[in-house]
């Protein structure tokens, strides 16, 4: 009987854990990575500053598929065959250890991405996985007997019984054509996880400056989050912003990336709380100026910048704060009204949502409904997590699950 062959297409996390997976299941199988650059890896380079952001400490299949703005309800049960700790043991058999930060992201404990592209390179090799450079896919025909002939970009074709699309996020046209082609409708791709630029000058004149919980929302709207908020030279990032632009990745969308973006600096603290620590740091505090009582636990600069948009002069004392000042600032500390005009991408974190829709995936093997012997994982599906490891999560898990269908089916 001859041997299953077995196409990958796309040399990121997902397809070379699912080349990986086949490969190891089917020691017989043909197994090749087509990749259209000269190198592969390249989101597992980058990711987490160069240290990969392998998965996150989460082992609980429901409390982990919360941190997936699309595609969670599915995780659940795709978390139930192949999970964090999962991962955690694959990597750690492979001489690949991982360790676990304060905040629930795993990290290599080498600290570099190095470490797991060589692990997954080192294990695709052991397991005799081909890869081909320079080798993008740029149409896939299904034959009459079933299997799939392969044309490559700058010349030449290839004939497989299984193919798996695991080129990411699928907003270029031509990664979208090559599912469509086979039947599947896509998901209209939109950009997930970036930042917010914002053109007032008193934000951005206290770029660096990082806040530690505040409260970000968009007016009208459902969206509100908590975290982290990090002042650039552009606008706002940090944890709360990404969480707010991938919850709201389609609506931000719809609007152009043009929308009012409320932020409460002190979000464990309500209007009248605030207003009755500032009274009394008026009767206490009388002789001393207004921008040198910073409200803990604020940032002394971003304190001077919203008592300045409140409109309290630089030499206004306690003592001569109106109550109408008072208001302002209290206004300023819990609702600063921001105005969005557009985004930016978050350092390598590029998300995308969007994608071949989850309906027309049998979520046992990752098999298409549609074409027989079709398989996909990773970003390419309308799957889409937060920051904190959980994209390489559902790249591993997808790919782990597709690399078993590919292995078993013929």
């Amino acid at each position: 009987m001859n041997s299953k062959r077995i196409a990958i297409v796309g040399g990121g996390a997902a397809g070379f854990f699912a080349a990986i997976t086949a490969a190891e299941a089917d020691p017989s199988a043909d197994v090749v990575i087509f990749e259209k650059r000269s190198d592969c890896l390249a989101k597992v380079r980058v990711s987490g500053g160069g240290r990969c952001n392998v998965t996150h400490a989460c082992f609980t299949p429901r409390e982990l598929s919360l941190h997936y703005p699309r595609g969670g309800r599915v995780l659940i049960g795709l978390f139930g065959v192949f999970q964090p700790r999962d991962t955690i043991e694959w990597f750690a058999a492979r001489g690949t250890p991982l360790k676990t930060e304060n905040d629930g992201r795993m990290f290599p404990i080498t600290d570099s991405s190095g470490t797991i592209v060589d692990c997954l390179m080192r294990s695709a090799r052991e397991a005799g996985v081909q890869t081909r450079f320079n080798a993008g896919v740029a149409s896939i025909a299904k034959r009459p007997k079933g299997e799939f002939l392969l044309t490559i970009t700058g010349g030449g074709e290839t004939v497989a019984d299984r193919v798996l699309l695991a080129t990411g996020g699928c907003g270029s046209g031509a990664q979208s054509a090559l599912a469509e082609s086979l039947g599947h409708a896509l998901e209209p791709p939109a950009p997930s996880l970036f930042t917010f630029n914002i053109e007032s000058s008193w934000l951005r004149s206290l770029s660096g400056i990082s806040v530690e919980p505040v409260e970000a929302s968009v007016p009208g709207t459902r969206l509100r989050e908590r975290g982290a908020a990090l002042i650039t030279h552009w606008g706002l990032s940090g944890p709360v912003i990404l969480r707010l632009s991938a919850w709201g990745a389609r609506l931000l969308r719809e609007r152009d990336y043009r929308f009012t973006l409320l932020v409460n600096w002190l979000p464990g603290r309500s209007a009248d709380d605030l207003a009755r620590e500032l009274s009394a740091q008026r009767e206490q505090q009388a002789a001393r100026l207004v921008i040198n009582s910073p409200v803990a636990p604020l940032p002394s600069r971003l304190w001077e910048a919203l008592a300045a948009e409140a409109g309290i002069a630089r030499d206004t004392r306690w003592a001569a704060l109106s109550k109408s000042g008072q208001h302002r600032l209290v206004q300023q500390l819990s609702r600063s009204e921001l105005t969005v005009s557009g985004k930016s991408v978050n350092k390598e974190e590029f998300v995308t949502c969007g994608g071949v829709a989850l309906a027309e995936v049998n979520l046992k093997t990752m098999e298409s409904r549609i074409c027989p012997g079709l398989f996909f994982a990773g970003e390419f599906l309308d799957i889409d997590g937060l920051t904190g490891g959980f994209n390489f999560q559902a790249a591993w898990t997808t790919g782990w699950i597709a690399g078993k269908g590919m292995a078993a089916g013929c």
